[in-house]
């Protein structure tokens, strides 16, 4: 406290204050100073629970009243610091209650509600208020389906657009249509069907980035654009979050509509990744939410990610396509990578995307080939050692989340056209068991998928050394002696009767269970494969 200053009061005497024992000017002063003492407070003391009750409930009893705009901004602020109690919020989540925070939030009036710009404060605290009740209370998520709160939010955000000073109103109604269709499936459902939620957002997306179209899903590329500011990247962000919570389960694109509706949304993406924020940690968590909206679009509609390069553009090209998106996804994926943490959440969505893309969309795919398999020249070294993007991806294969190494190698697979050969090449048969025990490949062949029919080439020093090539490790090895020259027939017997009884104790305590690979090329156990393979033998010689 400086020299000079009262000291702030007991949590005692802010409630009398509240309560009526003191004037609007009173209360007034006494929140400002509670506010500026709990700015940063998250947890509260239990003993004064039932005093923080009744504060809650003397704040909404005057808010309910016409009171001046500097004294309803604090009551706000008092009341979204003690709404970060989810204890003191049963006498706040009422449906009167609720109404007099929407109606500050002016979300139930069919008047203009942006006006007057002395109300904005007003309107942005009372949307935080409603950000951390509805986040806090089960209670309010139920009365916020009764009191249509979805619809009157939607009509604020298009309210907002193209209108100035409106970033806060407009970041935080998006934060709330976040939570909402977060919290709760029956407002996701009435987002997406009956709100047109899917536009209305994409729309609040679009203005939030200053979107320019040059032509039909392509948008003005200006090298020479400053950054997004801080709030114009929380409204994207924000939009982007609401997104994807709206968009999940959307595959399956069945009109003509909705494929027109999420390819400009990926248009939209496309220029999202391409933008940069006022930080780098802004600019890494706007293209973390556009990613992971980009998994929710349909992957048909992903081909204008890579829209034809003009004459006067420099950005990376491929077979005349314009790969300045695809260049930021593989960037995005190796910082990931380099994290080294947090592989599941940070991770896996990148990846997902892009064996998506390269599944589908063969430019795309030759694209990311050419920069994480290029052709073989220098086999001395096993795939997963080194500092290559191979090396990073064949090192994850063997990593202990499955649900990460299942990703890793079904990237990799993809972009070599799911060809075990191909595969086996970068990778060596024991960091791909896994992967092709699970896909019933162990004996090889390829998976399901069609790709086109151009070949890979090896260079002339993979050819030269493929004879040393060791199958499992994936690399070069020196020919070893054969400790088994030296031996005599009978040493050679004694070591191999030996090997066997090993196996047998360990497989008779059932230590181990010897399993063999079926003629499909899937797992099973030993005396099982063994059996099936007589028995095609036999329909073969029958057939014969």
């Amino acid at each position: 406290m400086e020299p000079g200053a009262e000291p702030a009061p007991e949590l005692g005497a802010v409630l009398e204050a509240v309560e009526g024992r003191g004037g609007a000017e009173a209360v007034e002063r006494v929140l400002a100073w509670y506010n500026e003492e709990n700015r940063g407070t998250f947890k509260f003391d239990p003993a004064d629970e039932d005093k923080r009750k009744k504060l809650c409930e003397g704040i909404l009893n005057i808010l309910e009243k016409d009171t001046k705009t500097s004294c309803q901004v604090a009551c706000l602020e008092a009341l979204r610091i003690l709404s970060r109690d989810k204890k003191v919020l049963m006498p706040v989540t009422t449906k009167r209650n609720m109404q007099i925070l929407m109606k500050l939030a002016k979300l139930d009036t069919v008047e203009d509600p942006l006006e007057r710009v002395s109300e904005f404060p007003v309107i942005v605290e009372a949307l935080k208020c409603l950000c951390n009740i509805i986040f806090n209370s089960s209670v309010a998520q139920k009365l916020s389906l009764e009191l249509n709160l979805a619809a009157m939010l939607c009509n604020l955000l298009q309210k907002c657009k193209d209108r100035q000073l409106v970033d806060d109103i407009k970041c935080f109604d998006l934060r709330l249509l976040f939570l909402l269709s977060l919290l709760h499936t029956d407002i996701r459902a009435q987002l997406r069907q009956e709100l047109q939620g899917v536009q209305v957002l994409t729309q609040a997306l679009e203005s939030s980035l200053s979107v320019r179209w040059t032509e039909e899903y392509k948008a003005a590329e200006d090298r020479d654009r400053p950054p997004l500011s801080l709030q114009e990247t929380d409204c994207a962000i924000e939009a982007l979050k609401a997104l994807f919570n709206v968009t999940l389960d959307s595959w399956n694109v069945h009109s003509k509509n909705e494929s027109h509706q999420f390819r400009y949304m990926a248009a939209i993406l496309r220029h999202c990744l391409l933008t940069t924020g006022p930080t780098e940690e802004k600019t890494e968590e706007l293209h973390s939410n556009a990613i992971n909206l980009l998994s929710n679009v349909p992957v048909s509609c992903l081909d204008v990610l890579i829209n034809p390069s003009s004459q006067e553009e420099t950005d990376i090209k491929y077979n005349g396509m314009n790969m300045g998106a695809i260049q930021i996804l593989l960037d995005f994926m190796e910082k990931r990578i380099d994290k080294g943490s947090s592989y599941r959440e940070g991770l896996t969505p990148v990846l997902s995307l892009l064996t998506e893309c390269c599944r589908t969309h063969r430019n795309i795919r030759k694209f990311i080939k050419a920069q994480v398999l290029p052709p073989l020249r220098d086999v001395s070294n096993r795939p997963e050692v080194g500092t290559t993007v191979r090396n990073k991806l064949v090192r994850l294969m063997t990593h202990v989340d499955l649900g990460v190494k299942q990703i890793a190698a079904e990237f990799l697979f993809v972009l070599c056209k799911e060809r075990v050969d191909s595969l086996l090449k970068y990778t060596g048969y024991g960091n791909a068991a896994g992967l092709l025990a699970a896909r019933g490949l162990l004996a090889g062949g390829r998976g399901d998928h069609w790709y086109s029919d151009d070949e890979d080439t090896d260079t002339e020093e993979y050819k030269s050394a493929k004879p040393n090539i060791n199958l499992i490790t994936g690399h070069l090895e020196e020919p070893m002696p054969n400790p088994m020259d030296e031996m005599t027939e009978e040493q050679k017997e004694y070591e191999a009767m030996k090997l066997v009884n090993m196996f047998d104790k360990l497989s008779r305590d059932e230590l181990i269970k010897p399993m063999g690979v079926r003629p499909d090329g899937t797992m099973a156990p030993l005396e099982e494969a063994v059996s099936q393979y007589h028995t095609n033998k036999q329909e073969s010689s029958d057939s014969d």
